[in-house]
């Protein structure tokens, strides 16, 4: 074992499997094509609601190449699964426009394009209801939000403190539906073979999927294992077990032979889960110094009839900032729509962006900095809970990151600063994202010949995973990273939860830890040559995580952008982006600096170019894939900072880190929305802002 000085905490080790990545040896989903391989094509509804009367394969069939089609009709029979988006091909029932109602399978792909594209399939249509409005006649409240949050919490008297506030903001922001296109599509390539199925999937968590998949299939999970070795993006879409995997298990078990199954980009928007649009009406009360005496954010939004999801939208606003008077509720809707899901910090993405802007037209109102209101509203604890947080880091990044950035250098009147037709205007706003852990096991060896080895079923997609936990293990034995293999992504390895809630390293990362350590301590006892099998230490953190923490536990951040308005186009750029984070300990300068920087890539999608409505004729998403869902490109970011404060916060894990994967995301597309605000003088309240919504504020 070598007995180098660890590159442990912070360093900026370059992921190690960057290279494989760059060359295409990195091998993803799809990649994999097991001898005899057939190939699987969807087939989506083309309505919105009712069922299918007949599916005429005839003409498929007939078409070289294809092998069988699966419909409702002869779709082998599954359990009632855990999710109930994964209940395909089961019965004549058109929930969504997009839901697949048949399955082509052929010896190319090409061959089952072409036999879907001569499937022949008749309905009976049924109403249809799209359109979520603030009044719509179905809204309800339900029990809780996503994340088992209560739909509603009151502190207070809210109507009261905005009746004798002298001064209130009440505004209602908007988003429309917000759609995750990772870079890889989601994809799966299913073997049975002697009862054992192996699935290769794109998945952000395969133990999650081999749960899934033994539910619907009626097997025991040692009868299944599942392969995420690599997966191109995520971003919640495939943190919750998507019907591909289910798909080609099902064709697979049909046909006898292996089957590869690839959504199409056109496809994803209604199968792969979306952020469901939102109706956020915000209310602030304060004093005449800027204190908040009262805070009321409600949302409204909507579900599927398939099954509930609501965004916990509302949720940020329990967390920010002291009032005394708070009201935080959530309402939604069950409508003809594909199920809404994950994506990219749902709640705090969306909610923040709503409460930030609320704070800024406060901050308007009162005649007060931006940050200087934030800062005097900050709580001594967690507002809606009363209890101390483990460490507290926003006031820090707003003032580190005003200094960064030059703010009180700006005049903040606003419309005043122009460049020939640019208008040029500057925005902040806040950001914060729960601790999240979740139970892990991980095991550590130490071979014969030196070598170390840690095997955790943990996921990279695209974080650098393999990386950190390199370090992190490599800190406990006291050696350096490169000397430690890591073995990730598959249910073959010691369970561990997916790659979702910016939990990941933190759970896994405990568990490496705890057995690197144990390790440590084995081989430190140990005298002489190791035995042939070596030495392993197996970590389960079930103790640890179960326990529940008597802090508040989040991270926090501040977002500064620097917006250009053309004057007669209604363009709008983002000149610069500052991003300041108090993130506990940061594991891997690099990889976090990556994260960080991508998550404010998102936001300004968010803020400027994202969005997507839903035809109310034909109930389907309008746009469907990159060309008509517009995500930011190298030109729409030009300078663009990540920064953070050194956080030694001892209430966390033994690595003492926070999540750092979202929290990029939370608060830039309100910092862009208010600094187009004072570059144009025009508040306008939702996103994304184009320049048709723009222009006519300019004339």
């Amino acid at each position: 074992m070598t007995t180098q000085a660890p590159q442990f905490p912070g360093a900026p080790v370059v992921r190690r499997e960057a290279r494989e990545k760059v060359t295409g040896t990195a091998r993803y989903a799809a990649d994999r094509t097991p001898a005899g391989c057939l190939y699987a094509w969807t087939v989506p509804a083309t309505i919105a609601a009712g069922r299918v009367t007949a599916v005429r394969a005839v003409d498929a069939l007939a078409v070289p190449g294809v092998h069988s089609v699966l419909t409702h009709d002869n779709a082998p029979r599954l359990q009632e699964p855990d999710d109930a988006i994964l209940a395909v091909l089961q019965d004549d029932r058109v929930p969504h426009h997009g839901m697949p109602v048949a399955l082509v399978i052929a010896d190319s792909l090409e061959a089952a394009r072409t036999g879907a594209g001569e499937l022949h399939i008749e309905y009976e249509r049924d109403p249809h209801d799209v359109t979520l409005t603030e009044d719509h006649p179905g809204l309800y409240t339900p029990e809780e939000a996503n994340g088992g949050f209560p739909a509603v919490r009151n502190r207070g008297d809210v109507e009261r403190a905005l009746a004798a506030s002298p001064v209130q903001v009440d505004a209602t922001y908007r988003m429309d539906a917000l759609h995750n296109h990772p870079m890889e599509p989601h994809a799966a390539t299913a073997v049975w073979a002697d009862g054992h199925l192996t699935v290769h999937d794109s998945s952000q968590g395969s133990d999650k999927v081999r749960g899934s998949l033994a539910q619907a299939f009626g097997m025991n999970p040692d009868q299944i294992t599942v392969v995420s070795e690599h997966v191109g993006g995520g971003f919640g879409s495939k943190g919750t077990t998507r019907p591909q995997g289910v798909l080609a298990a099902m064709a697979a078990r049909h046909t006898g032979r292996p089957v590869k199954l690839v959504f199409p980009r056109a496809q994803l928007a209604e199968v792969a889960g979306h952020r469901a649009p939102t109706i956020q009406r915000v209310r602030l009360g304060a004093d005449l110094d800027g204190l908040l005496t009262a805070v009321s954010h409600e949302v409204v939004t909507q579900t599927s009839t398939v099954k509930e999801f609501v965004e916990q939208a509302a949720v940020p606003a329990r967390v920010m900032y002291a009032s005394p008077n708070s009201r935080t509720g959530h309402r939604v809707v069950a409508l003809d729509v594909p199920s809404p899901s994950w994506m990219r910090a749902p709640g705090e993405a969306s909610g923040m962006y709503a409460l930030e802007s609320a704070m800024d037209e406060l901050a308007s109102a009162l005649g007060v900095d931006p940050v200087e209101l934030r800062l005097r509203n900050e709580p001594a604890t967690e507002p809606d809970s009363g209890r101390p947080f483990s460490s507290r880091g926003l006031a820090a990044c707003l003032r580190d990151g005003a200094a960064r950035f030059g703010w009180h250098d700006r005049d903040p009147r606003p419309a005043a600063r122009q460049e020939g037709r640019w208008l040029i205007g500057t925005g902040v706003a806040s950001a914060t994202y729960p601790v999240l852990v979740s139970r892990s096991t991980a095991s550590a060896h130490a071979a014969p010949d030196g070598s170390l080895t840690i095997r955790v079923n943990a996921t990279d997609i695209g974080t650098g995973a393999r990386t950190v936990l390199a370090q992190i293990a490599a800190d406990a034995l006291g050696t350096d990273p490169a000397a430690v293999h890591v073995d990730i992504g598959s249910t073959d390895l010691p369970t561990a939860p997916l790659a979702g809630g910016s939990a990941g390293t933190a759970s896994w990362g405990w568990a490496v830890h705890k057995a690197a350590a144990g390790l440590a301590a084995r081989l430190a006892e140990h005298s002489g040559p190791l035995p042939a099998e070596g030495i392993t230490t197996i970590a389960d953190t079930e103790q640890e995580t179960a326990e529940e923490s008597p802090y508040a536990r989040h991270a926090f951040g501040a977002h500064f952008a620097e917006t250009v308005v053309d004057a007669v186009t209604g363009e709008v750029r983002v000149r610069r982006l500052l991003g300041v984070y108090a993130a506990g300990r940061i594991l891997n300068a690099r990889t976090a600096r990556s994260q960080f920087t991508g998550g404010m890539v998102m936001g300004i999608g968010m803020a400027l170019t994202e969005g997507c409505g839903i035809d109310p004729v034909f109930g389907d998403f309008t746009a469907k894939d990159l060309a008509a869902y517009h995500v930011p490109v190298c030109a729409d970011t030009a300078d663009i900072q990540a920064h953070w404060i050194e956080e030694d916060d001892r209430h966390l894990n033994p690595m003492g880190s926070k999540g750092i994967g979202e929290i990029g995301i939370v608060g830039t597309a309100a910092a862009i929305g208010n600094a187009v605000r004072h570059a144009t003088g025009a508040r306008l309240r939702e996103l994304p802002l184009t320049p048709d919504t723009l222009l006519p504020y300019l004339l």
